[in-house]
């Protein structure tokens, strides 16, 4: 027996606990540990025998605590692991606890949602108390504490932090196959090509694999679903050449379950001859979890098609998984890579030395591939919370929330402010034929097919997807029966460019470019099916030509508009980031909140501008406080401006600034200039500029819109300049 429990390790699950033992016991080590363990690599049982040895060589006056996610039953599945491979070991859940103790030697599995559930009375308030109350009986009896903390990324809130915090732990070890080093805690990965090679995961995985460069495809889901099925029939008949029983399963995954697309998949897998009726399908959405049979994850199960939410990305086990099918539901879902984890274990934690059993498979027509749900805890920056310094209490501004009654320009209008800015830009005239030339120049794309691409390729790293750019193009022909829905998607996208409802911008869309009803602003004149297409193919350049008329300088209209008024207070309490990297911190005392120091104002959490305003105020001896105000929410200090096509937003100036005299300033910064280059990313910032104009004259107020150049700030109160070399822009100094 290598180690003290009833398993051999591979050799890369022994070099792992090795690891652990020489961090955890090295006084130089930080508190926390970060151990990225690849899906497979059998985590569980390399932290049952860290356990194991932690507690049979090092110390054992220690208690363990097992954090788990709250999907699947996770420390129910782990706490029977560790009661199979260390049977001699005390396994407890939360609930004995609260009755027994943490004693010396224990090991507590506990689901995070029992204690960190909003409304969840799975823990009550006394219950709470009492597990203050035993955990401060074991601190007292002189037990020490480690805190694992699995699949970590899925719970980071504060009211988890508070119950880490509680046990004071020794070390805190999180493990997740999507942890980030980060220069703040100890870090170890294992390496996935070891997890390969130990033939507990697949050697690589295949996206979409049949997908030919340039195919036409008639439907998304039809196309998916019968390369899938082929590619799992391909596979049982394998296992069975091989006298094994395994049925292989597909994994369908809705990016958030709409009703008509399960339905869809549904009506597919039913003309294949798979359906609820006859057990070959099962379906697991969080409302729903249809004919879900005990034994679904076991080999030789029945189910052969799995329909499943985003959701089920983290501890649920089923080697028997071989193939996953990404549907979307618009053109711009992303794909979280840990969910590839699902299909990567071999069945019989072996290879066959056969490609089509040892591989695993991914279809979907999805372009963005995301690393996976991250936590803070892998961000380089903390979240802190300061409290307001009592001479700031009292002060109050008024601010301005949109008046709801005035809805912007009609219809009409923004049709011919759009209309107008597209003559202007493109040159064009009533000749649509020549229209249609001009924007093609311009790189619209035109015709009655949607343009995608497919990610396609074999992967040994999981992570690679991330990075990989070999995309095979293709095409569909409209149907606009099933198109619709992604027509929809793509007037949503350009809509949220101009605030306007979605019938509205889909009605201008139309009168611009689509064959029929009035000619009067006409530009082309396609057919129904070149319409959709021209606004799915080119979702991303109508959105700024929208987003460009928006920025359109506005004429206020005062008149009509009236801003619905209230009394803005400093929060007395508040978030903020920061960096706790920060070299020579020291306390910003001009600053509204207690304990606020250089290490809430670095270029990790702030921009160079914020950076330079802040650093100035503090250098001043003439300034009372500075209030950072926050980027949205009712708390905060807001002014309504109004965009080009007079639809009203809420603009958050950046600093309050109360002087010793009683002036007040409020300041807004933006992203100056670095070697002739204009940084300033803000569309909408003149007509931020003449709204915040109108405002402090109204009510008195210094104001000021501060820029950075050469590491020197400017200021510009008078008249809007893009341009910082423009007489409008002084030295800060000169003015404030």
């Amino acid at each position: 027996m290598v180690s003290g429990i009833n398993i051999n390790l591979f050799d890369f699950q022994e070099k792992a606990v090795i690891k652990l033992l020489d961090i955890v016991t090295d006084s130089r080590s930080k508190q926390t540990v970060i151990v990225k363990s690849p899906t497979g690599s059998g985590k569980t049982i390399i932290l049952i025998d860290f356990i194991e040895e932690y507690l049979t060589k090092v110390n054992s006056r220690t208690a363990f605590i097992w954090l788990c996610p709250g999907k699947g039953d996770l420390e129910e599945q782990s706490r029977q692991k560790m009661r199979k491979f260390a049977p001699h070991r005390y396994t407890q859940n939360l609930f004995d606890a609260l009755q027994n103790g943490f004693d010396a030697e224990s090991t507590t599995f506990i689901n995070w949602e029992l204690v960190t559930k909003k409304g969840n009375t799975a823990i009550r308030d006394s219950e709470r108390k009492n597990l203050f109350d035993r955990i401060a009986e074991a601190h007292r009896a002189g037990t020490e504490f480690i805190v694992i903390i699995d699949e970590e990324h899925s719970n980071n809130t504060a009211k988890a932090k508070t119950i880490i915090d509680a046990f004071s732990a020794k070390n805190i070890i999180r493990v997740s196959a999507t942890a980030v080093e980060n220069k703040r805690y100890e870090y170890f990965e294992i390496d996935e090509v070891d997890v390969i090679n130990a033939g507990l995961i697949t050697k690589a995985l295949y996206v979409n694999e049949g997908l030919v460069d340039g195919m036409e495809i008639t439907n998304d889901y039809e196309c998916l679903l019968d390369l899938a099925d082929a590619k799992r029939k391909a596979i049982a008949a394998r296992y069975k050449e091989l006298g094994k029983s395994i049925r292989p399963l597909v994994l369908i995954q809705f990016p958030n379950g709409q009703p008509e697309t399960i339905r869809a998949v549904e009506a597919k897998l039913e003309s294949m001859g798979y359906t609820y009726d006859n057990g070959m399908v099962s379906i697991w959405m969080s409302e729903d979890k249809r004919d879900l049979p005990d034994n679904l994850t076991e080999n030789d199960a029945t189910p052969v098609f799995l329909l499943m939410k985003q959701a089920i990305s983290t501890g649920w086990d089923c080697p028997r998984a071989k193939i996953l099918v990404k549907l979307r539901e618009g053109m711009n879902e992303g794909f979280e890579i840990q969910t590839i984890g699902r299909i990567r274990r071999m069945p019989e934690a072996k290879h066959y030395e056969d490609d089509l059993l040892d591989f695993c498979y991914v279809y979907t027509f999805d372009e963005k591939y995301k690393a996976g749900l991250l936590s803070s805890i892998d961000k380089a920056y903390e979240t802190r919370r300061l409290f307001l310094k009592d001479k700031c209490k009292t002060f109050t501004l008024e601010k301005e929330v949109r008046d709801m009654d005035f809805d912007g320009l009609g219809e009409r209008e923004v049709l011919i402010k759009i209309y107008e800015a597209l003559v202007a830009k493109y040159h064009l005239s009533s000749d649509k034929k020549q229209n249609q030339m001009l924007l093609a120049d311009a790189g619209y794309i035109f015709g009655a097919e949607i343009h995608g691409q497919a990610l396609q390729g074999e992967f040994v790293r999981t992570s690679a997807l991330a990075d990989s750019h070999n995309y095979i193009t293709t095409h569909k022909r409209i149907d606009t029966h099933k198109h619709g829905m992604q027509l929809m998607h793509s007037v949503d996208a350009i809509k949220s460019s101009i605030g306007m409802a979605q019938n509205k911008v889909k009605t201008i869309l139309e009168r611009l470019f689509r064959k029929g009803g009035a000619s009067g602003r006409k530009l082309l004149a396609l057919e129904t099916a070149e319409f959709y297409a021209f606004v799915i193919n080119n979702q991303h350049k109508l959105k700024e030509e929208f987003r460009e008329v928006t920025a359109q300088m506005t004429v206020q209209m005062s008149m009509q508009m009236h801003p619905k008024k209230s009394t803005f207070r400093i929060p007395e309490q508040d978030f903020f980031r920061y960096d706790p990297n920060v070299k020579g911190e020291v306390e910003y005392l001009s600053n509204a909140y207690h304990e606020y120091t250089s290490g809430f104002a670095t270029s990790l959490v702030r921009s160079t501008s914020e950076m330079l305003f802040e650093r100035h105020c503090e250098g001043r001896d003439d300034i009372e406080w500075v209030y950072k105000n926050g980027d949205t929410g009712q708390q905060y200090f807001s002014i309504v401006y109004v965009d080009g096509i007079q639809k009203q937003w809420l603009f958050y100036a950046d600093y309050i600034v109360m002087k010793k005299d009683g002036t007040v300033w409020i300041i807004e910064t933006k992203g100056g200039e670095a070697r002739g280059q204009d940084k300033n990313i803000d569309r909408q910032i003149e007509n931020k500029f003449n709204a915040f104009k109108v405002y402090a004259a109204k009510h008195d107020l210094h104001w000021g819109f501060v820029r950075d150049k050469d590491n020197q700030l400017y200021i510009n109160n008078t008249e809007f300049a893009e341009d910082m070399a423009d007489e409008h822009w002084v030295p800060l100094t000169q003015e404030f």
